[in-house]
This record gives C-alpha cells, sequence and structure tokens, in this order.
C-alpha cells in the first residue's frame, strides 16, 4: 500500500468519523438531549438549546 492510498483511507476514516459525531449531536440538540463537552479544561453540560447547529458533510 502507497503512502497517497494510507493518506486517502485515513482522510476517509476522518470523515465518516466527523460525519458520524456531527449526526450525534444533531440527534441530541433535536431530541432536547443535553450533551457533555472539553472547554477551557473542563466538563461543561449543554443542554439542547445551547447545541450549536452543525452542518453535516456526505463527502466521505
Amino acid at each position: 500500500m502507497t503512502e497517497n492510498e494510507i493518506q486517502s483511507k485515513h482522510q476517509k476514516i476522518r470523515a465518516g468519523v466527523k460525519a458520524a459525531i456531527a449526526q450525534a449531536i444533531e440527534r441530541h440538540r433535536k431530541l432536547g438531549e443535553s450533551i457533555a463537552v472539553w472547554k477551557d479544561g473542563n466538563v461543561v453540560i449543554l443542554a439542547a438549546d445551547q447545541i450549536p447547529l452543525i452542518q453535516i458533510e456526505d463527502r466521505y
């Protein structure tokens, strides 16, 4: 496997993981469920109305 093939697979995996995370966050927001995030070295709980809208990219 060449370096370019490895990089391509890494990019596809990274894009898939980002899309899955965005979908999970959006599901929480729509269902009115809070999420925990890491901010400035602390865990912060965001209520559903505090969760920002995330654009989901389906390019993987």
